[in-house]
């Protein structure tokens, strides 16, 4: 079979997954947002986890040694510059906070204190937050703490590469085995965070690996691998919105299987996901999942500031998340809609301005290192 260069569909996915996420976080009264389906979303973190695995897999398992100089500037340069700017907006934002609670209008927390203290944005820039007790692991930037996670564990994927094929394939059974344990036992091992994102994306290297196996010995066809990818959109679905005790773990295994799957590019759902609008949503996903958080934060205080202003309910507390209603299921989610849009649109701009440029830096930075000196 024919090397797979690049995956549309699971590239597809991931934007999809970006956008459940957002969705996760946004609390409109009576809205899509309060499916069962939504309110578990923030399990597409897994999602995130698996297909890193499986994609480093791809990219550099199969390399008898790994250029670790290469390997560090382009996953630095990948990860760290949009990272560094959300940080830096979220502590404008503090400012931003401290400048109205000085004149009398409060937010939920008292500026500069908490997961925002000035104490965590050194480990936030180092993206070590969410690996230690020591530190508020999902300080500013709450959905960073897998970038955290995921950063940190592409080193420990590097330094699997330093032994042999077999024995690197050994050593990422051990890792997700043991991540996945961990979890599970709820031992005081690392943080919980951790422990997942080891487990989860050396699940996807060992997924990447099953792949591999399968794609070399069967070539399945597309009425096939159409009902195996609807089954494994409805397995999603099932868990997502099931009461099992181990959702996560369970989760995680029908990722797995979901990225071989589609990894195949082959069934009418990967057809639907090669469509320009998905691919999009595919390559803004990383910027989806970084900004959306700033995005709800100006949507969630203007509703704050009607409230206040008039008297309405627009955001109300509903036990300890902040609610937002316009007064009708309707338009609650056309403010959904709108919501998306903004934060997609943002996302569209950092991805061009801050990603790109990024990885054109780091780029450079590699093609100086290359030339000899003379």
């Amino acid at each position: 079979m024919q090397e797979v260069r690049r995956f549309h569909a699971l590239d597809s996915l991931r934007g999809i997954c970006a956008i459940a996420v957002v969705l996760y976080h946004t609390h409109l009264v009576g809205s899509v947002t309060e499916w069962a389906f939504f309110s578990n979303a923030d399990l597409f973190v897994e999602f995130f986890f698996v297909l890193s695995g499986f994609v480093m897999a791809h990219a550099y398992g199969s390399k008898p040694q790994l250029d670790f100089n290469h390997f560090l500037v382009s996953r630095t340069f990948r990860l760290l510059p949009l990272h560094a700017v959300m940080l830096a907006v979220f502590v404008g934002l503090e400012f931003i906070k401290y400048a109205a609670y000085q004149h009398g209008f409060g937010f939920n927390q008292t500026p500069f204190t908490g997961i925002y203290a000035p104490s965590q944005i050194l480990p936030n820039l180092l993206l070590l937050q969410s690996w230690t007790h020591l530190t508020e692991n999902l300080s500013f930037n709450t959905p960073a703490w897998s970038i955290s996670i995921e950063y940190w564990t592409y080193m420990v994927f590097a330094a699997t590469m330093l032994t042999a094929s077999v024995g690197r394939y050994l050593l990422w059974a051990v890792i997700a085995l043991s991540g996945f344990a961990l979890f599970y036992s709820q031992a005081d091992v690392l943080t919980s965070y951790a422990q997942k994102g080891l487990g989860c994306f050396f699940a996807g290297t060992l997924a990447y690996v099953c792949f591999n196996h399968l794609r070399r010995r069967i070539a399945p066809g597309f009425a096939l691998l159409s009902v195996l990818e609807a089954l494994a959109a409805i397995a999603i679905w099932a868990v997502l919105t099931s009461q099992l005790q181990q959702k996560s773990l369970a989760a995680s295994a029908v990722f797995c299987v979901t990225i071989v799957l589609f990894a195949f590019d082959g069934g009418a759902l990967s057809r639907v996901l090669r469509y320009e609008f998905f691919a999009r949503l595919g390559r803004w996903s990383y910027s989806i999942y970084l900004t959306h958080l700033a995005v709800l934060f100006f949507v969630i205080s203007g509703f704050m500031v009607v409230q206040k202003k008039t008297g309405l309910e627009a955001a109300p507390m509903i036990g300890d998340i902040r609610y937002l209603d316009t007064g009708h299921v309707w338009s609650n989610n056309v403010m959904v809609l709108l919501i998306l849009a903004v934060v997609v649109t943002v996302s569209c701009a950092t991805y061009h301005y801050v990603e790109l440029k990024g990885q054109g830096l780091g780029k450079q930075l590699l093609r100086r290192r290359m030339v000899p000196a003379g």
